[in-house]
């Protein structure tokens, strides 16, 4: 459980950087698929940091 504060904040670092390179380079996409991509890759970052940090 001492990991999961480090997992999170990877989560959320991922998600604003996946927005923030959406909104800049790619405004043609539709604002749920805007969505949708952060939010995968945020869990994606979090499943494979949980393991990676041990």
């Amino acid at each position: 459980m001492k990991r999961l504060p480090l997992i999170i904040s990877i989560m959320i670092i991922v998600m604003f950087l996946a927005m923030w390179m959406l909104e800049r380079d790619f405004t043609e996409i539709d604002f749920q698929t805007r969505i949708i991509i952060p939010a995968g890759a945020s869990a994606l970052s979090g499943f494979i940091s949980y393991f990676l940090f041990r």
